[in-house]
């Protein structure tokens, strides 16, 4: 009695079934995704679609079609999203200006308007307007036949061609003001902040908060950057920074002013109750004069 033998054709079969079916489904007749929605994007696209919203909301201060083009993505707070969003990107040494953006628009979400004191934030980033080349063009007007002038004998003379050059005007720029000065520093002593941090609050001449600002860290060895309005629910001019035991800090505003140096934990702060040291916060407020 002979042995019994393994169905391979079977085996076979399958395999070569198996793998044709892959060459048709992928190369042959790949699936194409046709009218996808925009939430349903992979999550570094929907960071990528949230970056070029908050440049486009920079670039126009549209605040109605921002919100429009956030609806897209589904996101259940937007403005926190964002807030995250540009806090990541600054860990990871991204562009500061995408940072800033999506800072920009978080604040503006949070506070619904596009009010005082996002202007000035925002008119910083816009380009400056120049004039056409068609403007500055020099307009010379056609004599007509019966543009003429008599002269003291009676000859008609034809009237001599006048060309008119415009005065240029002036290219428009951007101005964002006085540089902000350090109104108050603060030594912050709260057991709620651990690790001690570095706040500090922005406000232009009116007393409204800025957000975008820039921010700028330094130690031996180090620096470090933040922006104010990344957290819009301690303020849209508010930002902090935390700070490492026994490292001293400088911060300095970007756009100018007087650096503040010497801030570190060992501020001065005195024991509870219990005996038990308190790291030093610092609180920082800048005015534009």
């Amino acid at each position: 009695m002979s042995e019994r033998q393994p169905p391979w054709f079977l085996v076979t079969g399958l395999v070569i079934g198996l793998a044709l079916g892959l060459v048709y489904a992928w190369v042959l007749s790949p699936v194409e995704t046709i009218d996808t929605f925009p939430h349903s994007l992979r999550a570094d696209f929907l960071d990528d679609q949230r970056v070029l919203i908050a440049q486009a909301f920079v670039a126009t201060g549209d605040l109605g079609r921002a919100q429009a083009r956030l609806a897209l993505l589904q996101d259940p707070d937007p403005a926190r999203t964002l807030a995250m969003l540009a806090q990541r990107l600054l860990a990871q040494g991204e562009d500061a200006d995408d940072a800033r953006a999506l800072g920009l628009l978080s604040s503006a979400l949070e506070s619904g308007v596009v009010g005082p004191g996002l202007v000035p934030a925002l008119s910083a980033t816009l380009p400056p307007n120049t004039p056409s080349p068609e403007a500055l063009a020099t307009d010379t007007p056609t004599p007509e036949a019966n543009d003429v002038t008599e002269t003291p004998d009676g000859s008609p003379t034809e009237r001599a061609t006048r060309t008119i050059t415009p005065t240029p005007s002036r290219t428009p720029t951007a101005t964002v003001g006085a540089p902000f000065q350090l109104q108050d520093l603060a030594l912050v002593c709260d057991p709620a902040l651990s690790p001690a941090v570095v706040q500090v609050v922005v406000v232009d001449q009116t007393g409204n908060a800025v957000p975008g600002v820039e921010v700028l860290v330094t130690w031996e060895g180090g620096r470090d950057r933040f922006f104010t309005g990344l957290k819009p629910e301690f303020g849209l001019g508010y930002g902090d920074f935390a700070m490492a035991d026994g490292v001293t800090y400088t911060v300095q505003l970007a756009e100018g002013g007087d650096p503040v140096p010497g801030l570190s934990t060992g501020g001065g702060c005195p024991p509870t109750d219990d005996g038990t040291t308190l790291l030093s916060s610092w609180l920082l407020n800048f005015r534009q004069p």
